[in-house]
């Protein structure tokens, strides 16, 4: 059973990123592209991830302080949060077909999508990676766990602050209504 909590999230993610890396192959031309630095910096905050969430020898104690008693409940609770995010933004991903990219850009032919997890929110890609990573941070119980979901907030926020800057150049009155009736992140919240 120790088997199933030592590899559950890495092949959940694992399987997740490999959807990814396959349905990248298959989108629209780019017209406008992000510098490149912006997708530096992410790759950046994906490696400082990876090394908080897979190593205990980070010389600084708080990381791995439990934030409430690991166990059963708060694993499984985790596992059902971070499983439901990804097919969110898999549901998203497949919604939004080839308009999608890695990085801020806008695509030859660009469409504003703006029904099936796209009427819930604005940006459910990343509403399913952030539960995702909530839900890892809710099972391994410890501070480094969110200390990386915040990371990736922060990473999400930024990215997505700039879409919504081209995205009202691109479409104007549209993407303003859109913004208006629809949530960034947190259906009817935020």
């Amino acid at each position: 059973m120790i088997w199933i909590y030592k590899s559950f999230f890495p092949v959940v993610w694992i399987t997740f990123l490999i959807y990814w890396r396959i349905k990248a192959a298959d989108t629209k031309s780019t017209q406008r592209l992000e510098p490149a630095v912006s997708g530096i910096l992410r790759a950046l905050t994906v490696l400082v991830a990876i090394i908080l969430l897979s190593t205990t020898w980070i010389p600084l104690p708080w990381l791995y302080r439990p934030v409430w008693r690991a166990g059963f409940w708060p694993f499984w609770l985790g596992a059902a949060l971070t499983v439901a995010g990804l097919l969110f933004a898999v549901w998203a991903r497949e919604h939004l077909g080839r308009n999608w990219s890695s990085q801020v850009s806008i695509k030859q032919d660009h469409e504003l999508i703006t029904t099936g997890p796209y009427a819930v929110v604005r940006h459910p890609i990343y509403t399913g990676i952030l539960a995702g990573f909530l839900g890892l941070a809710i099972a391994l119980s410890e501070v480094r766990g969110f200390v990386v979901f915040v990371l990736f907030f922060l990473v999400f926020w930024a990215k997505l602050s700039k879409e919504e800057e081209w995205m009202r150049s691109q479409f104007g009155e549209t993407y303003a209504k859109y913004v208006h009736r629809t949530a960034a992140l947190v259906p009817y919240l935020f």
